[in-house]
């Protein structure tokens, strides 16, 4: 079993585009720029913008964090969308999910330039994506597909299940799998909640990517030797051993799984350092569109 380290590559990929910002500094040119709108005061958001912010420090890229209170109103929030929109110094920026349940989440989406979405939720992104034209690929599956290229997996031809049919992960990993590329050219199926049988489905695949959001779903009774597992999930689960009372768990039961596994991503320190570390690629490539 080889494990796909997230955190690694994740900080390959940083040490690269820190080499590229360093390039740029010495040509005294501009540097990218990314903003992140942050509404609330959610746990689990407020860690991951913090280590959004982080990430810009150490590779040299500026960063603004708009920081706005839980009550801000739907047209407070898309007037600081416009406003980022319309500034020349912004190269991307993203909006911080999920948002108050009293904000229509789509819309917001849809107000992000296209050219400025760096997270790759806007609906030109999405139709491009699935088009095959240049776009910002959504965050999370374009991690995904960086470290199956990297790690060298094998994909072309290969029986590829999905768990899951959100946006955000799901429809858009079934879309890059099945793709002309070098990470895809596989056959893909996507299963959810309705779906019979469903272990019929997982003891065929090749490579599982499971982002069906319930805690070590996946067992080892599910897979067949040699299975690729991508494990996008990641839940608090009570332990009373832990300090802080709960341990992080991803969709996958990584003990079972893993046994059988030729290739997995653990939980945390795979999928989720990938996700950022793709976030700063967007924003390199939206500095040098806008250039």
């Amino acid at each position: 079993m080889t494990i796909l380290d997230g955190r690694q590559v994740s900080n390959d990929i940083k040490d690269e585009i820190a080499i590229e910002v360093n390039t740029m500094k010495s040509k005294g040119e501009k540097v990218p720029h990314l903003a992140a709108i942050l509404v609330g005061t959610d746990g689990a958001s407020m860690t991951y913008v913090g280590a959004k912010v982080k990430a810009c420090e150490r590779i040299g890229f500026n960063s603004t964090l708009i920081d706005l209170p839980e009550d801000t109103s739907e047209t407070v929030l898309l007037e600081k969308i416009h406003s980022l929109n319309n500034n020349d110094d912004i190269d991307g920026f993203i909006v911080q999910l999920p948002l108050p349940k009293h904000i229509d989440e789509q819309k917001v989406l849809e107000a992000v330039n296209p050219d400025k979405d760096v997270d790759g939720f806007h609906p030109t992104n999405v139709g491009r994506m699935a088009l095959d034209l240049p776009c910002f690929l959504p965050a999370t599956p374009y991690g995904i597909m960086e470290l199956l290229e990297r790690y060298n997996v094998e994909t072309s031809g290969k029986n590829v299940v999905v768990m899951g049919r959100s946006h955000i992960v799901g429809r858009p990993m079934s879309i890059l799998m099945s793709q002309k590329r070098k990470s895809g050219n596989s056959t893909v199926t996507v299963v959810h909640s309705r779906t019979e049988n469903l272990e019929k489905f997982t003891k065929n695949a090749d490579i599982i990517v499971a982002a069906i959001g319930i805690s070590e779903f996946l067992t080892g009774d599910m897979v067949k030797d040699g299975v690729v597992i991508i494990d996008v999930g990641i839940t608090r689960v009570p332990d009373d051993s832990k300090k802080n009372g709960y341990r992080l768990a991803g969709d996958v039961h990584f003990e079972s799984v893993g046994k059988k596994a030729s290739y997995i991503t653990p939980v945390p320190g795979g999928v989720g350092p990938m996700t950022i570390a793709m976030l700063l690629k967007n924003t390199l490539l939206a500095r040098e569109r806008r250039r």
